[in-house]
């Protein structure tokens, strides 16, 4: 079974997770796919080996990951890179100078920081917008210049939704390609490649390994131009993930269907306690009716996902740390999508690239917590917040 499970698109997402790109050792017999820690490979004559060469270029277990993430989100191709962020470098290389990019003015920290400081001074141009505007996404459309749309759904930390199938018809009218960070959603929510992009990218420390023990990244696609690109690149540059972190997020996709049903479970019951809780300002969960996204969120996932971001009435920072630093389940770090729930502080924390200014001018407030709400009891979950809360 796993060898048609690895090719055959009509099974089921749960049995995909188990087996895509896997099967038995052929020399052991192994269910696990192997660590092959080695970096390269005897050849019987200068260009007669076993399919690979050289790690840098390809490694077996990396292959198998790929090959598993690419059935997951219905793509051809899958390109793994050793993080998220090296994923995002490796498609704006794709790029050449004077290209231009509209993103959204609600962007993760780093994805934010790699644009403006790494890829600006090279040359490339971002255009940083309400995307769910469609008057301020024509306005920011250079026909001929813009090369690509970056969309992040939901975002982080905002959670805003943004229509995927809307934005690649308007991307597609100017020949513009489409990328879409699905970190938050990860594939089992949202299938971002049925619905029109080109590419997705994942940050597979986060949902997709789901044990905060690896770092790694993927682009997936079935644009042939674009997977030749990533591949050059991933050779040129060297950003490959190592063959443990490989074994580790294969391990982690096992069980990743089980694992988001239950982050959704307790995420929702969270965002309806702070949703009514008298301390809270603000909740920003598209789970809620009136969540201004949840319409759409409705329309292109399977579930609301695991992650909830909200602020206080009274929005002070050291109010924010208040709560923070006394919960006792809910562990103070940065990152997302463990099986452990996590609380962090955008401002001070994953989003302190952003400027004070352009942090306030989106919504980013100075009290808004991020929860990366885990698979604990929910009884628990809710008891450390209420606590915690107390303290404000």
């Amino acid at each position: 079974m796993a060898t048609d499970a690895s090719t055959n698109r009509s099974y089921g997402f749960g049995t995909r997770a188990v087996h895509a790109g896997q099967a038995p050792d052929p020399s052991t017999g192994a269910v696990m796919t192997p660590i092959f820690q080695t970096s390269t490979y005897a050849q019987r004559a200068p260009g007669d080996h076993q399919g690979h060469e050289y790690s840098r270029v390809t490694n077996p277990t990396r292959s198998a990951l790929e090959g598993n993430l690419a059935a997951l989100e219905g793509a051809d191709h899958a390109v793994s890179f050793a993080s998220g962020v090296a994923g995002i470098d490796a498609i704006l290389k794709g790029l050449r100078p004077g290209d231009h990019v509209v993103t959204t003015n609600d962007l993760y920290g780093g994805t934010f920081r790699l644009f403006r400081q790494v890829f600006e001074p090279f040359g490339l141009r971002f255009s940083f917008v309400d995307l769910t505007d469609p008057e301020a996404v024509d306005a920011a459309i250079e026909p001929g210049a813009t090369k690509l749309m970056w969309i992040e759904t939901p975002t982080n930390p905002l959670m805003r939704i943004y229509d995927i199938e809307a934005l690649v018809e308007r991307a597609k009218a100017d020949g513009i390609d489409v990328a879409v960070d699905n970190t938050f959603a990860s594939p089992y929510l949202q299938q971002p490649l049925a619905l029109g992009a080109d590419m997705v990218l994942h940050s597979t420390t986060k949902y997709i390994g789901g044990h905060s023990d690896l770092i790694g990244g993927v682009v997936c696609t079935s644009r042939e131009d674009w997977h030749e690109n990533l591949r050059f690149q991933l050779k040129c540059a060297g950003a490959v993930g190592g063959p443990m972190d490989s074994f580790l997020t294969l391990r982690g996709t096992k069980t990743l269907h089980l694992r988001m049903q239950q982050h959704c479970a307790n995420a929702r019951r969270l965002a309806t306690f702070l949703d009514a809780h008298p301390k809270v300002g603000r909740v920003l969960y598209p789970g809620l009716p009136d969540h201004p996204g949840h319409d759409i969120a409705k329309k292109q996932m399977k579930d609301f996902g695991g992650m909830i971001s909200f602020s206080l009435t009274d929005d002070a920072m050291d109010k924010a740390v208040a709560v923070m630093t006394h919960t006792k389940v809910f562990t103070l770090a940065e990152s997302l999508g463990g099986v452990e729930s996590l609380i962090e502080h955008p401002a001070s924390m994953t989003h302190a690239s952003i400027p004070p200014e352009e942090r306030r001018k989106i919504g980013l407030d100075d009290s808004l917590i991020r929860l990366s709400v885990g698979v604990e009891e929910e009884a628990d979950l809710l008891a450390d917040l209420d606590q915690a809360l107390q303290h404000v």
